[in-house]
């Protein structure tokens, strides 16, 4: 990353509560084509969550702990605040003297954009306005967020005119946390109903409507050139395993997440 950062641009894309079972069974069935694409083998890394809810992972993340790979490390990280004694800071890490990842491309020369889904991101109150206000520009509103069941494609609208308005020497590090997996996703089913309700079935059915429409996000962050982006979950959630639903809990559900990360081509999603 150390020779990424400052070539590049970046695109980091985290999709809300995401399990990884989930991802890997329909990445296997074919499922979610547009993704499957970039998967090294065409298949998820599975790797375990920096925290159990959006606010406690995002934190991690923006401070460089990525979720890590799960099996014994120590794993060299993409990213890392300057800190002493740090044992996965390696020769090739992009290393920042920043609070926080946007902080640190921001001083690397980089226009730091943040297009958020979960209510984390939604700068109605001061909870919400910490992540967001790592970045230079942010954006919300009621469509990007869980209620709405076409999140994703207004979030892509989004993204696609803050690309299109960057001039071409201005780096760009764009970040969107995808909402669409997250409770409610009821809507997201064939023909199910609020009444039925959530299932580990709508949750699928909720990536495969992402998978549609990620193919435009990543033909706009490519656009501009070779693009360097990050995929992931920020944790998984709980759908009756063992008893339990939800997620800010320990289970392995929950800690357990899909992750890839992949250069873009330009032209190559048209």
């Amino acid at each position: 990353m150390s020779a990424v950062v400052g070539s590049h641009d970046l695109l980091m894309i985290t999709l809300d509560t995401l399990r990884y079972d989930v991802a890997a069974e329909l990445a296997a069935a074919g499922a979610i084509p547009n993704l499957a694409r970039h998967l090294p083998g065409g298949v998820w890394e599975k790797r375990h969550a920096p925290g159990s809810f959006t606010y406690a992972s995002h934190q991690a993340i923006f401070a460089g702990f990525l979720p890590t790979p799960a099996e014994p490390g120590p794993h060299p990280r993409l990213f890392a605040a300057r800190f002493a004694g740090s044992e996965t800071t390696a020769d090739g890490t992009f290393v920042f003297d920043a609070p926080d990842l946007p902080s640190g491309l921001a001083d690397a020369g980089y226009h730091t954009v943040c297009v958020g889904g979960v209510g984390f991101f939604n700068r109605r109150g001061p909870l919400g306005s910490v992540l967001p206000g790592m970045f230079r520009e942010s954006h919300w509103e009621p469509g990007f967020g869980v209620t709405s069941p076409t999140s994703f494609e207004e979030q892509v609208a989004r993204a696609e005119q803050i690309v299109g308005r960057l001039p071409a020497g201005q780096r760009l590090f764009l970040f969107v946390n995808v909402s669409a997996l997250h409770q409610p996703n009821w809507f997201h089913g064939p023909g199910a109903t609020p009444e039925a309700g959530d299932t580990r079935a709508t949750h699928a059915a909720a990536l495969e409507y992402v998978d549609r429409h990620i193919g435009r996000l990543f033909e706009a962050a490519a656009s501009r050139g070779r693009c360097f982006a990050i995929v992931c979950s920020d944790h998984g959630t709980a759908y009756g395993d063992d008893g339990y639903t939800g997620h800010r809990l320990g289970h392995e559900a929950v800690w357990t997440v899909p992750y890839a990360h992949f250069f873009l081509e330009p032209g190559e999603h048209r």
